[in-house]
């Protein structure tokens, strides 16, 4: 936890904050905190600076907050992501919130298994969780917004259009296709696909939506080594 982050239900006064959760078991097991110790710290959705442990037992911590600084840009992205299986999926959402992207779909795709979206893992409360582990990591306070696309056709007809106007839109996928792009500074609609790749049809309804393939060459990635290395070549 490389940044402690509180919600506006942890404040008990403008500048004091109450924690009795996993952050309260990370400071005293791992960072054995001590009172008046200073921590990096940031209000999700805000701001972020620090804090000083003013009492910590336990069974709670109370600190004094002091968050003046803005947390780091977002990158100008809107991530497709073809569904990956439930595992895959807790290690791919804390890489995204981690490396900053903005948006992400988590799409369907004729190579995601039916019961992917009958996964625990896909409720609210289980999404909050791994995208706060992303953002303690990064030293990050703001949350990507996330859309749930159970419909592959009628999403990427009616809606992925108008959410890619204006961006320059790809679709990572291998084959006989140009290199990926470097080291953008335009805004990008990326889709990535299952670890078998999107079939020829999705293909084709992407590219009417505007998306145009690429690759990163012959190697064959799961998908929780392509998204890294697809954003970190992108941006």
């Amino acid at each position: 936890m490389n940044l402690l982050l509180v919600s506006q239900a942890d404040f008990i006064a403008t500048d004091r904050v109450r924690i009795s959760d996993r952050r309260l078991q990370h400071l005293n097991s791992v960072h054995k905190a001590s009172v008046g110790q200073t921590l990096r710290a940031g209000c999700l959705g805000g701001l972020q600076g620090q804090a000083t442990l003013l009492a910590i037992d336990d069974t709670a911590a109370e600190l004094h907050v002091d968050f003046q600084q803005p947390p780091p840009a977002k990158l100008p992205i809107t991530l497709l992501l073809a569904l990956p299986r439930p595992k895959m999926l807790r290690r791919t959402l804390q890489t995204i919130a981690s490396m900053g992207v903005a948006k992400l779909v988590l799409i369907n795709s004729y190579r995601v298994e039916k019961s992917f979206w009958q996964t625990p893992f896909l409720q609210p409360e289980a999404l909050h969780e791994q995208l706060l582990l992303g953002l303690e990591q990064a030293r990050d306070t703001v949350l990507p917004n996330i859309i749930l696309a159970k419909r592959f056709k009628p999403f990427v007809e009616d809606e992925l259009p108008a959410m890619a106007a204006n961006t320059r839109g790809l679709i990572a996928h291998p084959g006989d296709f140009p290199e990926c792009p470097r080291a953008l500074s335009e805004s990008v609609t990326l889709a990535i696909g299952p670890e078998g790749g999107w079939i020829p049809y999705e293909v084709e309804l992407l590219s009417k939506a505007g998306l145009s393939p690429v690759q990163l060459g012959e190697r064959i990635l799961r998908v929780e080594t392509a998204v890294p290395a697809l954003l970190a070549r992108l941006f």
